[in-house]
Formats: structure tokens, sequence, C-alpha cells
């Protein structure tokens, strides 16, 4: 069924979240969901409202405050046949639990041959929200994507993040799915019936011959309105989000940088070994003899989050600067 015969209707990213969840867990009584406050308390950010009541308190589970046990639990029983999604209230909490994902479930397969999957989502939001300072506003993919094993994706609307997620929760490995805090709010129409995107599938957001704006996760918000000023100055960008980081959709990024000839990548973490790294790496060893400009990046700044409302804004990577990056790479005279 194409996109356009598809029934939809218009949701909140958190109740395309919901959505997902509660088709999988309807399809499958294997699946469940633990993490702080998603049963109860609806979750922190309501992405599990209604479904304690629904499912039960022994599919909808309360856990304490400890990351890393309760993170070890969901892993030791994606072990046993199960299929947990594990809710971290933010992905930066889940760095105390990242000896569970990176040493356990990333690489049980692979230890014992194959003989011992661990299908288990570890799911929440990631990067800055308003004002939350240093240690609550990390942008977490690199710390996830550099271990072998562990799959991870990025929603940036309401129909991706159904469709990502069911798709993570059905996959038979680890798969992080990071979600954009202040997305949870966006609305989007969102497909009615079973809905499932692949991994590893890039999107073209939008379609434009002078620049390629490639990204994924909140980003594309940013990339797009990017987008829009430059399209006002006559400059068309093509906005690709690769939805998903690892496994990474190499033939689309090579064919925005085929169609353009200049990229620019931008993303929410640190500079340095960060995902646009990666990116610039390969565009520079696949596509070489299509560019005609350096592969630029636009990333947070190199420093942990300020609070200050003033120079948490300069951190960031916003619009303006992903613009000029993009005059940059068409030799227009501004810096990024």
């Amino acid at each position: 069924m194409s996109a356009s015969e598809r029934k939809s209707t218009e949701m909140t990213y958190r109740e395309a979240l919901n959505a997902a969840m509660v088709q999988e867990m309807e399809r499958d009584d294997a699946v469940f969901l633990m993490g702080e406050e998603v049963a109860e308390y609806d979750g922190a950010y309501k992405v599990s409202r209604g479904m304690l009541a629904r499912f039960g308190d022994r599919r909808v589970v309360d856990s304490p405050i400890s990351e890393l046990g309760f993170a070890g639990l969901c892993v030791g029983a994606a072990m046993t046949g199960l299929r947990p999604i594990c809710e971290f209230m933010t992905f930066n909490f889940s760095i105390l639990a990242l000896d569970q994902v990176i040493n356990s479930a990333a690489k049980m397969a692979y230890m014992t041959n194959g003989q011992i999957n661990v299908p288990i989502v570890f799911r929440g939001p990631t990067g800055a929200a308003l004002q939350l300072a240093a240690q609550h506003s990390q942008a977490c993919e690199t710390y996830y994507v550099h271990a072998p094993g562990v799959k991870l994706v990025t929603p940036a609307t309401p129909a991706d993040a159904k469709g990502l997620l069911a798709a993570a929760v059905r996959d038979d490995d680890p798969v992080a799915v990071m979600e954009g805090e202040l997305l949870y709010n966006v609305k989007g129409e969102v497909p009615d019936d079973e809905y499932v995107i692949p991994l590893g599938v890039a999107d073209l957001k939008r379609s434009g011959g002078d620049v390629s704006i490639v990204t994924h996760g909140k980003m594309v918000h940013v990339a797009l309105q990017a987008a829009g000023k430059l399209a006002r100055e006559g400059i068309e960008a093509d906005v690709l989000d690769l939805r998903s980081v690892r496994p990474l959709d190499v033939q689309a990024i090579l064919e925005t940088a085929a169609r353009t000839n200049r990229v620019v990548y931008v993303e929410e973490g640190w500079p340095f070994a960060g995902v646009g790294a990666q990116i610039v790496a390969l565009v520079q060893e696949e596509a070489f003899d299509d560019l005609d400009a350096p592969v630029l990046r636009v990333t947070q700044a190199d420093v942990p989050m300020p609070y200050a409302k003033n120079l948490e804004a300069l951190a960031k990577p916003g619009a303006d600067r992903v613009v000029a990056a993009c005059k940059r790479a068409l030799y227009a005279g501004e810096e990024a």
C-alpha cells in the first residue's frame, strides 16, 4: 500500500511512539515495557499514557532509579526469549548503564556464535532541551554507534517515530531509539494501520539541486528551516534524513552527494569523533570525484552545554549556522 493510500490520523510524536508500543505489545505477548515512571505516572513525558491500564503491571513495569540494574534485567530477559522495551528517562542517564548495553547486549550474539540473540529496545529522549545544563543535554548517539552490535535510529517525525520504533521492537538485535525531547509535541500524519519502516533506509525530506544537508533526529527540523531560508535566496537544498545512523543508508548519502556536489552534515552532538566525522570520511572516500567543495559539518560547540540561556543558544547548531555553512560550500563568502 502506498503512503497516499494509507488512512492516517494527525497525532503528536509522543502519541505515535505510544501507538507503536501498543501495536507491538498487542501483536506479540513477549514485548514488555520497563523504566522509571512508565506505569503509574504514564511516563515522564507521557509516552506510555494508558498502557498500564491496557496491559497490566506485568508488562508495563516501573523500575527503581537504577539504570544499570533495570537495563541488566531487560538484557537478561531478552536473552531468555522476551522482547523488552527499556525506557531511559533520558539517554543522559543511560551512561550509567553502558556496561550492560555495550558489554552484554551488543556483544552477546558475536560471543555465542549467534546462539543467543538480544532483541531489546533502548529508548528515550536524547540531546538538549531548554536550559537543562551540561549533564542533561548530551546527544548520546556516538556512545552507541561506536559499538558493533547495536543499531540506532533517530526518528524526526511522528510517522517515523511509529514506523521505526515498531521495526526496532521486531529486530533480533539491540536497537537504540533516540527521540528528540523537544519533538514530543510535534504533530504530523501517522498511518492508522500496522506501520513498520525498515532500519537503514534514509528519507529525502526536501529535494533541491544546489547543496545537500544531511542530518538525523531533531536536527532535521533545523535543516528544513535552513533550507527554507536558502530557498528565499534562490538556493535549493536537498535535506536527507538518515533516520537510521546504524545501519547507515550509504547509497542515499552518495546519491545526494552526486546530485548536488556539495554536502553539509548537521548534528546535535559534539564535533570531535562525532557521527558527522563518519559521514565526512564516507563521502570523501566514496564520492570524492563528485565533490566541488569540502564536506562541512555543523555541530554543537565543543563545550559542555551551558545553563545560561544566551550561551546555550550559541552552543546549539541553529538554522543560521547551517545556512552559513551551505553558502560556504557554495563559495558564497560566509563562514560557518
